[in-house]
């Protein structure tokens, strides 16, 4: 879920949206603490006592039926970033998840709102329409443009909502990060006829706004087009691989994911390419990370060994896109080092870890 962006675990993000919009400071309805052992479940909790970390066996239902209580028990965790990812990681693995998402939309912070809403119009939370209505009118910009593509995914008819405000979004706010959003945001409605809303506003110049942000827009108008069917728009996509400054890394790291999304198989050797550590400029381990993962939506599942680089990494941001990518290659030879790290100090890779479970089991 992103503005110009998915995440930190955005780049799984992963960025997540509240992440990216940098309004991740509050917290709302009942919450646990990310820095104590108490926020994770207490069969997990249990076992941090045990001597080693040691773990017992499980089943993969068992494993599954723990992945998903931990993330239960994260999705009200003092961290609004760690709060909307749980939400998102629970989409198709619980029948909570409706309840879970309801807690979502009425969250203090408007990260997690957006995001609370983005899934509800995902997953067809029809029982959520009273609250997302309500939501449209909301004065978070951010919160409005998610719960127009909710109420318009859940209507019976495209008509039935006015969708409209996301044109002036993406055309005319003074905030990069809105119009961005309002990109990703009609590109995940699918209706081609906002192509030209979508083109017109890749030439807007947004005047003192740094060059990184210009250059995250462009690519979120990329992204959008290409979900529209405007596949020549692979192109720019595909350009911003190549860096020539270290500031345009994120750039670069959004790039990646964008082409995780869309399926951009023609940018497979690419994507190869920024993740061999003989270059004479490697990558870092955010972009090495994100390209594994992206190589695993688009069928290539051998990126493993790339999350084995990073799984003990001194940075939990790095260890939870490590399990993210542990998710992304759908291997069950995964699972064992996945539950251990469900054992994780921080909330931000346990939170990785039970989500990465739930993606390599299935919802079966």
């Amino acid at each position: 879920m992103r503005i110009h962006l998915q995440s930190p675990v955005a780049i799984p993000v992963l960025l997540t949206l509240c992440g990216a919009l940098g309004a991740c400071s509050g917290s709302g309805g009942r919450v646990t603490d990310s820095r104590t052992v108490s926020s994770a479940p207490a069969a997990v909790a249990n076992q941090r006592s045990q001597s080693n970390g040691a773990i017992q066996a499980r089943s993969n239902r068992e494993l599954k039926e723990v992945a998903v209580e931990m993330l239960l028990e994260l999705s009200t965790d003092v961290s609004p970033e760690i709060r909307a990812n749980a939400l998102e990681a629970l989409q198709g693995h619980t029948e909570s998840l409706e309840s879970v998402a309801a807690l979502g939309l009425s969250d203090r912070n408007e990260g997690v709102r957006s995001v609370a809403a983005m899934v509800a119009g995902k997953q067809n939370l029809k029982a959520l329409r009273p609250m997302l209505e309500v939501m449209t009118t909301e004065s978070s910009p951010f919160v409005r443009a998610s719960a127009l593509f909710a109420t318009s995914k859940i209507s019976r008819s495209r008509s039935d909502v006015d969708i409209s405000p996301l044109s002036a979004m993406l055309l005319d706010s003074d905030d990069i990060r809105v119009s961005s959003h309002a990109a990703f945001v009609l590109g995940e409605l699918g209706n081609e006829s906002a192509v030209p809303l979508l083109k017109q506003a890749g030439s807007r110049t947004w005047g003192q706004t740094a060059p990184i942000q210009r250059q995250l827009f462009r690519l979120q108008i990329a992204e959008a087009l290409i979900k529209l069917g405007q596949t020549e728009s692979m192109d720019s996509v595909r350009s911003a691989l190549y860096p020539s400054r270290p500031e345009e890394l994120e750039a670069t790291a959004l790039a990646v994911q964008i082409i995780g999304e869309v399926r951009d198989r023609g940018a497979i050797d690419q994507l190869i390419y920024l993740v061999d550590e003989d270059t004479s400029r490697p990558m870092p381990a955010e972009v090495r990370l994100g390209v594994a993962g992206a190589l695993g939506k688009l069928g290539l599942r051998e990126g493993g060994f790339i999350a084995d680089e990073y799984a003990q990494n001194s940075s939990p941001v790095i260890r939870a896109q490590a399990a993210v990518v542990y998710g992304r290659t759908g291997r069950r030879e995964h699972l064992p080092k996945l539950e251990m790290m469900l054992l994780d100090e921080s909330a931000q890779v346990r939170a990785g870890s039970a989500g990465a479970i739930l993606e390599i089991l299935g919802t079966r």
